[in-house]
């Protein structure tokens, strides 16, 4: 097998792939935007920040994502696949996240609560939507 047909295989480049990472991108904005409004930013008024935080986690979930085939053809599989290879990439996709925080490029830094509160209410939001499909067009 070649480089660019493992490439294929773990990203389907399809409509359901399409939906599945606007979905996903969808639930992780969601959760920052709901975190900055909970701490007295508009995610309105106060775009730039919101895209600021929201950035990290974004290549997280991207990296994590693509690498362990959450976009691929049989994406997203059963269920017990959405749920679980869903949480564990978005912990993952966290601890990336919380790395790339803690560099000068990003604002916020890493914290242990912040990490803990990412993993629950992003991958509550996540796990739901990745559910969510699996019920309507996994099967």
């Amino acid at each position: 097998m070649s480089v660019a047909t493992a490439d294929r295989s773990r990203i389907d480049l399809s409509s359901k792939t399409a939906l599945l990472v606007a979905g996903d991108l969808a639930a992780i904005f969601l959760f920052v935007a709901i975190g900055e409004y909970t701490h007295g930013y508009n995610p309105i008024v106060d775009f730039g920040r919101v895209a600021g935080t929201f950035a990290p986690f974004l290549i997280g979930w991207l990296l994590v994502a693509g690498a362990a085939g959450l976009y691929a053809t049989d994406a997203p599989g059963t269920l017990a696949n959405a749920t679980l290879v869903t949480l564990l990439c978005w912990v993952a996709a966290v601890a990336v996240a919380q790395g790339l925080r803690a560099t000068s490029v990003f604002h916020g830094g890493a914290a242990l609560t912040f990490a803990v509160v990412s993993v629950l209410v992003g991958g509550l939001l996540l796990t739901l939507w990745r559910v969510g499909v699996t019920l309507t067009i996994g099967r």
